[in-house]
């Protein structure tokens, strides 16, 4: 049995449950503090870790009597992150106790990439935002324990993240009163086939049929994706839109042969931001437009049969003359150009099924329907 001393996100019950498997008894756990170290945020998944600083101390947990099986886990777990495993001395309710602790080294620390700049991390406050998201990346790398190799998920964290706030996003959406999910949903296995930026993931299930009895067993996969925000800027003065073009993998990969597509400014939404949030910093850096007025088209599953990416769909009010920079974020690999369009040429274009673009299709149909009240109200 092994004692092992924990703290960030792994302090959680919940996510240390979905770490372990199983629900900890009381008597399994105490406070505990890990004296000349600190609690930061300095990682692209956002989450606490613990690294060395003289004379600060970090609260956490002492697990006490974990079986090997347990410390594998727990191992996964933090080694995904990039931690390492250390033995410390921590303070406990019965006195000084050496441990297992997993720490990032000084050297590892790199707070200026980071977005909190190496913050120190009240776990408190943290955990009102991101403790479910927190849980819900652990269960997703927990589920690759033993088919990959820890530093293999590392890269994939961020992605992570941001499927995993698009999950708890989607829990709290409304849902559907003439549909109990719990009683008319029954999920038989639920199987993780593939982590890279996006992922793939199985399900056996059977669903309530609208006779009211239970469908066959069937099994379905889904493109996990994220949270996308998508915004067509449009001046009222030049009755005009700005388009971007760029060279889209996905469709080349299926096949397609022109794989450089018309689309508005799109991009994924990163955790904490809102949808128009998301919407205006895509404009900027896609299309060096800042935007004055949103309105919103729509927020949709644009191919529910087989993707899982959900995509709010805006229209943006600009001027077109204060174009400044633009043309993506280099280091995403963005290569974009734009290219300003009148209101006639986009209806043509889609009236002539020129874009491939779904989003872009939705924004002008939507930008027909009200243009005369934007231009009466904003011209």
């Amino acid at each position: 049995m092994t004692d092992v001393f924990v703290a960030g996100a792994l302090a959680l019950p919940n996510v240390l449950d979905r770490v372990l498997g199983r629900d900890l008894s009381p008597d399994h756990t105490a406070p505990a503090i890990l004296r000349d170290h600190a609690l930061v945020i300095c990682d692209p998944a956002h989450h606490p870790a613990v690294v060395p600083q003289t004379g600060a101390q970090v609260g956490g947990l002492l697990v006490r009597g974990l079986t090997d099986l347990q410390v594998e886990a727990i191992t996964h777990y933090e080694m995904s992150f990039g931690r390492k495993c250390l033995s410390v001395e921590v303070e406990a309710e019965r006195g000084p106790v050496t441990v297992q602790a997993f720490t990032l080294a000084e050297r590892e620390v790199e707070p200026e990439t980071s977005e909190l700049d190496g913050a120190a991390a009240d776990l408190r406050d943290w955990a009102k935002d991101w403790a479910d998201v927190a849980a819900c990346m652990a269960r997703e790398i927990m589920a690759f324990q033993g088919r990959k190799p820890a530093s293999d998920l590392t890269k994939s964290l961020y992605s992570m993240r941001i499927r995993a706030n698009a999950w708890c996003r989607a829990q709290s959406r409304q849902s559907d009163p003439d549909h109990d999910l719990a009683r008319d949903v029954i999920v038989h296995a639920h199987k993780r086939e593939y982590i890279n930026f996006f992922a793939m993931e199985e399900m056996d299930l059977q669903h309530r049929k609208f006779d009211g009895t239970m469908g066959p067993l069937i099994n379905r996969g889904v493109l996990l994706v994220g949270e996308a925000a998508v915004l067509l800027p449009y001046d009222v003065k030049r009755d005009a839109v700005l388009l971007i073009e760029q060279f889209r993998a996905a469709i080349f990969i299926a096949g397609e042969v022109s794989p450089w597509t018309l689309e508005p400014p799109a991009g994924l939404m990163d955790p904490g931001e809102t949808p128009e949030e998301a919407a205006r910093r895509e404009t900027l850096e896609e299309a060096g437009l800042e935007v004055s007025h949103l309105e919103p088209v729509a927020s949709l599953y644009p191919s529910s049969g087989s993707s899982g990416e959900y995509v709010h769909i805006f229209c943006g009010l600009t001027d077109f003359s204060s174009i400044e920079g633009g043309g993506g974020v280099p280091s995403e690999g963005e290569d974009i150009r734009s290219k300003v369009i009148s209101f006639q040429e986009l209806m043509q274009g889609v009236d002539n099924r020129t874009f491939q673009d779904m989003p872009l299709v939705t924004a002008a149909l939507w930008l027909a329907r009200h243009r005369d009240r934007l231009r009466a109200e904003f011209g």
